[in-house]
């Protein structure tokens, strides 16, 4: 393709025709002059007139110019490089109490979930719990979800307590409600979550360590709650109930607290836990 044909090249061409002509045209009219008095046979003649052989070698050497201005046009044409679009800005998480037990309860598939479980500083009280059940402790006044209404019970028999199966009813709701949860599900929660308990955790305990070790630790150690036929026998000592196998009442106070929900829930829990243990390695 020519250079005529391409209209890009041809603009600097026209400039630099319409430089070169009103350059010979200055030159011509400042170089020129009349005399009115002479009698001259041709003042055209006498009057300066450019060199045309000039003129033509400096109209040629803006043409050279302007071949090389157009190829340096040609060649530094900009190159087009399509970037990735920057990524979104994550919205920060709420970890409001209202919005942490929301993302509990759209977890679980059992309406009694949202009266179970307390209203306020729940990731808090998550973080305290466990950390005091890998410790084999119970935080008293860190619990997650309310007690039961009913109170516990004991019936009599040739002398001795035993549990009334009525207690161990009294935690169905919560067994149900966990066993509704997806594992996965779950877990995924506890991911996004995990940041800000691992700040609750820092201001606790060692800021060092992984809070998920000491949740594993504490499941582990409910994990190793041995199973109990029923009845279990108790005692009173006027103040509370205690095991009357001194085995049993060797135990944790958190492992006596499982106990207490019965066999068969205590049966479910110990699946749950092992399902979230098994994820979370």
């Amino acid at each position: 393709m020519t250079d005529e044909s391409n209209p890009k090249s041809i603009k600097p061409h026209i400039i630099l025709a319409v430089i070169v002509i009103c350059v010979v045209v200055i030159g011509y009219f400042a170089f020129s002059g009349s005399n009115e008095t002479e009698e001259l046979p041709d003042p055209i003649i006498e009057a300066p007139i450019p060199d045309p052989i000039v003129e033509v070698e400096e109209q040629q050497e803006y043409d050279e110019y302007a071949v090389e201005d157009e190829a340096e046009m040609i060649e530094e044409e900009p190159v087009i490089v399509d970037l990735p679009p920057p990524e979104p800005i994550p919205e920060p998480i709420d970890t409001s109490d209202a919005a942490v037990k929301t993302s509990i309860i759209s977890l679980a598939n059992y309406e009694a979930a949202a009266s179970l479980l307390v209203n306020d500083d729940l990731l808090r009280r998550f973080v305290v719990l466990t950390e005091n059940a890998a410790n084999h402790d119970i935080a008293t006044n860190h619990q997650v979800i309310v007690p039961p209404d009913q109170k516990f019970r004991v019936y009599e028999q040739s002398d001795k307590s035993f549990i009334d199966a009525a207690s161990f009813k009294r935690y169905t709701p919560y067994v149900e409600t966990l066993d509704s949860i997806d594992t996965n599900s779950l877990i995924s929660l506890y991911e996004t979550y995990k940041p800000t308990i691992a700040d609750i955790y820092a201001e606790i305990g060692d800021p060092d360590d992984d809070f998920t070790f000491v949740l594993m630790d504490a499941i582990n150690h409910l994990l190793d709650t041995p199973e109990v036929p029923v009845p279990i026998e108790v005692y009173t000592d006027s103040v509370m109930y205690k095991f009357a196998d001194d085995r049993l009442e060797s135990l944790t106070a958190v492992q006596k607290q499982l106990l207490r929900t019965g066999p068969e829930n205590m049966r479910r829990i110990k699946a749950k836990l092992r399902e979230v243990r098994d994820a979370l390695q």
